[in-house]
């Protein structure tokens, strides 16, 4: 066990040398969008989802937590931001007797709309003439218990992002693990996201947005019909300050939910509630989320999404 331990600090200090040698640099990231949060749940918990992450949003959220999962799953989920920017999300997940594990695949989108192009004025330039940017990424994850408490997963992601006639193409790849301990529903998850190579557009590089994240979640209260769990995570960009994210969710027999959560150390942070309700049709389930982000000085973030288990 010292020896892992040792091993996990050594790695971390390689992947993250800022840590002992100085600040991240803010703001020189690119792709940005692969830090958007792509459930209403996990935002309705202010995004401390990395160590529940028991649906198919896994597959973003920790990749470890796919191997919970088993039943089919699926979700859609939109999201209206402010300056009428849209992202949206789907994704699949299916548990593999033959293969062993759970597998999954997901797709996001942002869209920005049409911009106008800001630039030196130039003789016979349209000034009112616009260019459309969207930011795609696809995504194959895969993950597997260990034991019966432990358990890994990876995703690799194919990034695209296009601004009017240029466009940027890109890997990156989610590394994470997810440790039930048995003890009052105490879980711990980790996870290092966008680790990649640098993102180049026309002349230029630019990092992706990686990321390491450490958390937990527990049971504050769990009876027959009611159940209420508290999740906490820190977050350590390459790009930024230390962030720090809690939830509490309430359920209610299983088919009612109430969500509450925190941003702590954002530019745009603040609280964030939400809710959902499952309906089981037969051996199908439904579920269907919302999730509210008071983004201080900016409009309010929402938050929909659509699930499925067959």
């Amino acid at each position: 066990m010292r020896k892992l331990l040792f091993g996990v600090a050594i790695l971390l200090l390689l992947v993250f040398p800022e840590w002992v040698w100085g600040q991240a640099k803010v703001g020189t990231a690119g792709a940005q969008f692969l830090e958007l949060g792509v459930s209403a749940r996990a935002m309705g918990m202010g995004e401390a989802f990395l160590s529940i992450c028991d649906d198919v949003s896994a597959i973003y959220y920790n990749p470890a937590g796919l191997a919970q999962l088993m039943q089919r799953q699926g979700m859609f989920t939109h999201v209206s931001y402010p300056a009428e920017i849209s992202y949206d999300f789907v994704a699949l997940a299916y548990p593999s007797s033959r293969w062993g594990g759970v597998w999954g695949v997901g797709f996001c989108m942002l869209n920005a709309g049409d911009m106008d192009y800001l630039g030196d004025y130039e003789v016979g330039m349209n000034p009112t003439q616009t260019f459309t940017a969207k930011d795609y990424a696809i995504s194959f994850g895969y993950a597997r218990s260990l034991t019966d408490r432990f358990n890994v997963g990876a995703t690799l992601k194919i990034i695209d992002e296009l601004y009017d006639t240029e466009r940027a193409i890109g890997w990156a790849v989610d590394v994470g693990t997810l440790y039930d301990t048995g003890f009052n529903g105490f879980k711990i998850g980790m996870m290092i996201s966008n680790f990649g190579p640098d993102l180049k557009f026309i002349d230029e590089s630019y990092p992706l947005p990686m990321n390491f994240r450490f958390g937990g979640v527990f049971d504050i209260f769990r009876r027959e019909d009611h159940s209420v769990v508290f999740a906490a995570e820190g977050s350590h960009p390459n790009d930024n300050v230390e962030k720090f994210n809690t939830g509490v969710e309430y359920w209610y027999k299983d088919i009612f939910s109430l969500r509450f959560g925190d941003h702590l150390e954002y530019d745009v942070g603040g609280i964030s509630a939400g809710g959902g309700v499952r309906l089981k049709v037969s051996e199908t389930e439904f579920s269907f989320d919302y999730g509210y982000h008071d983004m201080d000085y900016l409009e309010n973030a929402h938050r929909f999404t659509v699930g499925i288990v067959f």
